[in-house]
């Protein structure tokens, strides 16, 4: 197993040195969701919730997130992003919304924290949005999905 990278020699917490790094292009996925009673999926559907696109506000409200993670995780990197999606599909199996999130850039350090930041940010705004008429609403399953680049290379969820 390999060790943790953000500890030093002392057990420490500290920012991990990317300076002699290669920049590689990284991309990274993660993905969760809301599950929420079916009448809660029709009102944000049919864009009639109270606050407004729920949908449209959430995905802007992932898309910043992403934008200012170093903000909100201690350890990770200020880091310039080339490009960062949210997607939100309805699930009536859930019943609910899907969220996955890519991120992606040339550089020295990965973008799972990136994306993971995008997914969670967007979950809740759905949940802040319409909490009003489902305060039982569940944000579940969040995880990173698939990463590439760097040197531990590619990875992705089986």
């Amino acid at each position: 197993m390999s060790k943790l990278t953000h500890l030093d020699e002392s057990g420490a917490a500290n920012m991990v040195d990317v300076g002699d790094k290669t920049d590689t292009v990284r991309i990274a996925t993660a993905s969760g969701c809301v599950i929420m009673q079916p009448q809660t999926l029709e009102l944000i559907l049919s864009g009639n919730a109270a606050k407004g696109d729920v949908i449209g506000t959430a995905r802007l409200a992932g898309i910043m997130a992403a934008k200012k993670t170093s903000d909100l995780i201690p350890l990770c990197h200020p880091l310039m992003l080339s490009k960062v999606t949210v997607e939100i599909e309805p699930d009536e199996a859930l019943p609910g919304l899907r969220v996955s999130a890519t991120v992606k850039l040339t550089g020295k350090t990965g973008v799972e924290m990136e994306a993971l930041t995008a997914v969670s940010v967007t979950c809740l705004t759905i949940y802040d949005m319409a909490k009003a008429v489902d305060k039982g609403m569940i944000i579940s399953d969040i995880a990173v999905d698939s990463k590439t680049g760097g040197k531990s290379g590619d990875w992705q969820r089986s």
